[in-house]
């Protein structure tokens, strides 16, 4: 099963989306658990049963895991994965330097482009996960830009900002942000309009670029641009008729999990994973996490006794040597209350042995 996984992460680096099926089989006559895992893209939707088919479009709509029971009474956990979107930063100055920390610190791969050797060198960057030091007319060909990825032009001068932003426009980027004043924004756009660029591109960049929180300082400036990515990242706009602002969902799964998992390691684990919830949770669906016999752990449902409890049982769990289960786990009333818990909501939980 390793081996779905290490397509799975093949697979994300070329697809924004890819469905993992796991299938629950159990053996009448042992009792035994067989697990299937397949993995589907979108584009190969169309050789799926029509039921299941419907079941996957549905699901890459909302973006969320789903625990379904079909007909034969097999049990499916449906998870829809994204391609990795990185926060791409052209530029290596003084906002550069708290932007690439706060965009690591929340999730993002980070790659910082600068064409000075004293401002593109891993010292200065130590989070990232890659730093070019290349001209801005050059760069493009190793970025390769995609739909999925974060782009903020923080260069030093108007000059390197118009060659960032003709080079990044036509990848249409999930987020494109340039720094500037207004007028110095205002100028740029209509040079590159004059030119024959996209209008009605040009006019979805993010310029001048952040939330307007009063920011100042680097330090505040880049606070206020992450603010402004998560938005984009989490609420998107509807149309001109309809301007008000909706919840994205999308998995809330992390790559270091995946990544172990996709090792050729041969070790029993317990995948933890979060399927739905209710009211205020720590972390949402997709959430996952791996127990090891030994009580070790990587990643995280959410922390406090609700995670301890959770890992407990999937202990238990894996000294039965396989298997799977489902588990509710409920953060409201007085046991929140006695714990001291912020939050105050009830989690679905689905955990699995695995190999």
């Amino acid at each position: 099963m390793d081996s779905q996984y290490k397509q799975l992460m093949e697979d994300l680096k070329q697809k924004n989306q890819v469905v993992m099926l796991t299938r629950f089989i159990t053996i009448a006559e042992t009792r035994q658990t067989v697990i299937e895992k397949s993995l589907i893209s979108k584009d190969e939707l169309e050789s799926v049963d029509k039921g299941l088919r419907e079941t996957i479009e549905n699901l890459l709509i909302k973006g969320l895991p789903e625990l379904i029971t079909t007909e034969d009474n097999q049990t499916i956990l449906l998870e829809p994965f994204y391609a990795v979107g990185r926060l791409i930063i052209l530029g290596g100055g003084h906002i550069a330097k708290p932007l690439a920390k706060y965009g690591a610190d929340i999730g993002f791969k980070v790659t910082v482009v600068d064409d000075r050797p004293s401002f593109a060198n891993e010292g200065r960057f130590p989070e990232a996960s890659q730093v070019l030091c290349e001209s801005f007319e050059t760069c493009f060909d190793r970025l390769e830009v995609n739909p999925s990825d974060y782009v903020v032009i923080v260069t030093r001068g108007h000059r390197h900002d118009a060659v960032c932003l003709r080079q990044v426009l036509e990848s249409d980027p999930e987020y494109l942000g340039m720094i500037g004043s207004k007028r110095r924004v205002k100028n740029l756009m209509e040079l590159l309009v004059g030119e024959g660029l996209d209008e009605e591109k040009l006019n979805l960049v993010y310029s001048p670029i952040g939330l307007k929180i009063g920011a100042v300082t680097p330090e505040e400036i880049a606070i206020s641009i992450m603010a402004e990515i998560i938005s984009k990242k989490r609420l998107s706009q509807l149309t001109s008729e309809a301007p008000k602002k909706k919840q994205t969902n999308q998995s809330d799964f992390d790559y270091e999990v995946l990544e172990n998992l996709a090792n050729d390691v041969i070790e029993k684990r317990a995948i933890i994973t979060v399927v739905s919830k209710k009211g205020s949770v720590p972390r949402g669906p997709g959430a996952k996490m791996i127990i090891w016999p030994d009580g070790r752990s990587l990643g995280s449902i959410g922390g406090g006794c609700s995670e301890a409890e959770v890992s407990l049982v999937a202990r238990d769990l894996l000294c039965t040597g396989s298997g799977y289960l489902t588990m509710k786990v409920d953060m409201t009333g007085s046991v929140a209350e006695d714990e001291g818990m912020v939050c105050g909501g009830i989690m679905d939980v689905f955990i699995e042995i695995y190999p």
